[in-house]
């Protein structure tokens, strides 16, 4: 079931497994039928055949607009949004060696919120002065960090603990700024800041998904880097590598695709911790990052999550943020029990 296989299409190549192809598969069915679910679901019903008919451009005026102007935004900006985190996560998880290596642990999904919040204060509204400021804040918070965290090389567990001082100085920060700025701005801010995909719509997700189409594409050229650093930097060195400029370009990649789902829904938390270490149960694929698994992982997980943020309580939608922050609490819990069972199996030993 896990025998390596290595698929080709012209001058492409890639290295897989059967296990991981199924799982992808399973893990791509499951993404389509939530979103087949949560655009049925509603005070407005729709049935599956009034969904497939919206789709395709037959159905009725009413049932349209409720589907492809309503709700099919916010399920593709699950969709999308959850598979950029999981990549983020696994990317930021591949660097550090560390399970705890996701942006919103390191301070970059803060640091973006710095960004938005600063880009408001200066009377920015849209999706590019949000994106803008989402962008500048991240990659203004990764430079400190990755300056701080710098000796003679970057290691992975002093970056995670330089990015968890800096985030938190970062979350002092913001809370200052609510607390000085004009009710209207703080408002809007703190509604902002909880995380929500319902504020969404076609024109933000189709500019979020220009960005992060851009960090798509370069990233095939950076994961097989990637892979390489994995075997450690003095093996990567030897394979050709340049190591540091390597890490760099991934740090860049990992914080436009936070700052991107960041500058249209908010901080969402804890999707890009869980997402990657999921995958690699799911599909076998041991301390290698998994990029197209995570991808999927953490599209089921924004998805699910977002389905149960507007449908758990009737007539009481919650942020998506917040559930996603409950589903990130159960998930730190499970690590650290298995943590401490690996440990006291350790010590009897």
């Amino acid at each position: 079931m896990s025998r390596p296989l290595v698929l080709r299409a012209g001058p492409f190549s890639v290295r897989t497994t059967r296990r991981m192809l199924v799982v992808c598969a399973l893990l791509c069915l499951v993404v389509v039928a939530l979103a087949a679910w949560a655009m049925m679901l509603g005070s407005y019903r729709v049935s599956i055949g009034e969904v497939i008919a919206a789709l395709s451009g037959g159905a009725e005026p009413a049932v349209h607009k409720v589907v492809m102007e309503w709700r099919a935004p916010r399920v593709g900006a699950a969709v999308l949004f959850g598979a950029a985190l999981g990549v983020a996560g696994a990317v930021f998880q591949s660097l550090t060696h560390n399970p705890l290596g996701s942006p919103d642990v390191i301070g970059f999904t803060t640091g973006s919120f710095t960004g938005v919040v600063v880009a408001m204060l200066l009377g920015g509204t849209g999706y590019a002065a949000l994106s803008g400021g989402a962008l500048i804040g991240g990659l203004l918070t990764a430079a400190a960090v990755y300056l701080l965290a710098f000796r003679q090389g970057l290691q992975g567990f002093r970056l995670i603990i330089v990015g968890i001082a800096v985030g938190a100085f970062l979350g002092a920060m913001n809370s200052w700024f609510m607390v000085k700025a004009d009710v209207d701005l703080a408002l809007r801010a703190a509604v902002w800041g909880a995380g929500s995909l319902s504020v969404v719509d076609g024109d933000t997700l189709a500019a979020a998904a220009i960005v992060l189409t851009m960090v798509a594409l370069a990233l095939p050229a950076a994961a097989r880097r990637m892979r390489r650093l994995e075997l450690g930097d003095d093996a990567a060195a030897m394979l050709g590598v340049p190591v540091e400029r390597t890490k760099a370009l991934l740090v860049l990649l990992g914080v436009a695709a936070t700052a991107a789902v960041t500058a249209a829904a908010g901080p969402i938390a804890f999707i890009a911790l869980a997402a990657p270490q999921i995958a690699r149960r799911l599909t076998g694929h041991g301390a290698s990052a998994d990029l197209a698994g995570s991808a999927l992982t953490g599209a089921v997980l924004l998805l699910s999550a977002d389905i149960v943020a507007q449908h758990a309580l009737p007539g009481l939608p919650l942020p998506t943020g917040a559930v996603t922050v409950c589903i990130g609490g159960a998930y730190l819990l499970v690590l650290l029990a298995r943590e401490s069972r690996r440990l006291g199996r350790e010590g009897r030993s």
